[in-house]
């Protein structure tokens, strides 16, 4: 390392686990955000602070005033411009590291594109706010025998599991189904942000342990906690479950995308349109929407606003509309505007 590299981290290599070699793996390290929301961000900050050689973020949204409670990679401007989440942090992470390498992706994990967006990293991070995917990191991870942590956090909540495939427990070995009916979000139960940043400082830590070689202090446990009131609990993950889908019969539902749907809904009162090969020309575009309602857009996104609907249009053809839950409503509307 270099005398400004020292400089930078000295207080990190000061520490005895770490140390320089330590520091040095670190440097060369590369590993994979997946969700760059409030979990994700929070993990990659750290993440790019500490000297992670290179992060790829992966992340399908934009940036929103919502966010800014929680998501502490964005600013304002960046919701003003309506930036993609995996551009936005890519730029706030070269401004205070610009040593390391940050791969931004803005797309959404699918079974057709896991095998691109993961290829070649060590590790990978949970970000991410649904079950779907997270399942679909799952089968993709222990497939490939590739580490990853899970970390979620809604309300006080927050709930994180390192999954070493072969030896400890995988997602589907705790939770061999997704949840069904109601269950609380974000968008539904709101989020503190001290419950994110709790998650995210501990999945950060197991991520440093994971990419510095210390294997052994990996924790083995899915922990769980609630810092509003005062709870916290762990439960064994130290070995696979014996006739775990994933682990013991290798069957990958999800990463064969079986069921996976074309249309879902995408937070509150919105849905998004998984179109992935439709490549849109935004200044086209603009022509076209302009007489139907407001526009405006990037490099990244396209805003289309035709009262009560907002719709964001991504350059693969992928669409988020917001005012509606109804999916039938969202593709009529899509069909409507961007075509069939």
């Amino acid at each position: 390392m270099g005398l400004e590299l020292d400089d930078r981290y000295s207080r990190q290599v000061l520490f005895r686990e770490i140390g320089p070699e330590g520091q040095k793996r670190l440097g060369s390290a590369h590993a994979a955000v997946v969700g760059c929301g409030a979990t994700g961000s929070a993990v990659a900050s750290l993440l790019a602070r500490a000297g992670a050689g290179t992060l790829r973020i992966i992340d399908r949204d934009y940036v929103e005033p919502s966010n800014l409670q929680r998501q502490s990679l964005f600013d304002e401007a960046d919701a003003t411009e309506s930036l993609p989440k995996a551009i936005a942090a890519a730029r706030k992470i070269a401004a205070f590291n610009s040593q390391i390498v940050v791969e931004p992706q803005v797309a959404d994990l699918t079974p057709e594109n896991v095998g691109q967006l993961l290829s070649g990293v060590q590790l990978v991070l949970d970000g991410t706010d649904n079950f779907e995917t997270r399942y679909l990191i799952n089968d993709y991870c222990v497939k490939n025998s590739l580490p990853w942590i899970y970390a979620a956090a809604v309300g006080s909540y927050g709930v994180t599991l390192n999954i070493i495939p072969g030896q400890t427990a995988c997602l589907a070995c705790v939770f061999p189904d997704p949840p069904h009916g109601t269950f609380e979000t974000c968008e539904t139960a709101g989020i503190l942000n001290s419950a994110v940043n709790l998650v995210a400082s501990i999945a950060a830590s197991e991520a440093l342990k994971f990419l510095v070689g210390a294997q052994d202090r990996i924790r083995r446990t899915l922990l769980s906690f609630d810092v509003w009131l005062n709870d916290r609990a762990e439960v064994s993950a130290s070995k696979p479950r014996e006739g775990c889908r994933a682990c013991d019969e290798r069957d990958f539902t999800h990463l064969a995308g079986g069921g996976r749907p074309h249309i879902t809904l995408c937070g509150r009162n919105s849905v998004q349109i998984h179109e992935r090969h439709r490549p849109i020309d935004f200044g086209e575009m603009s022509k076209r929407l302009t007489p139907h309602g407001a526009v405006r857009h990037n490099d990244f996104v396209l805003k289309f606003w035709h009262e009560p609907y907002e719709m964001t249009l991504f350059p693969d053809g992928r669409a988020i509309i917001k005012g509606t839950s109804d999916t039938a409503v969202a593709r009529s509307l899509y069909a409507r505007y961007v075509g069939n």
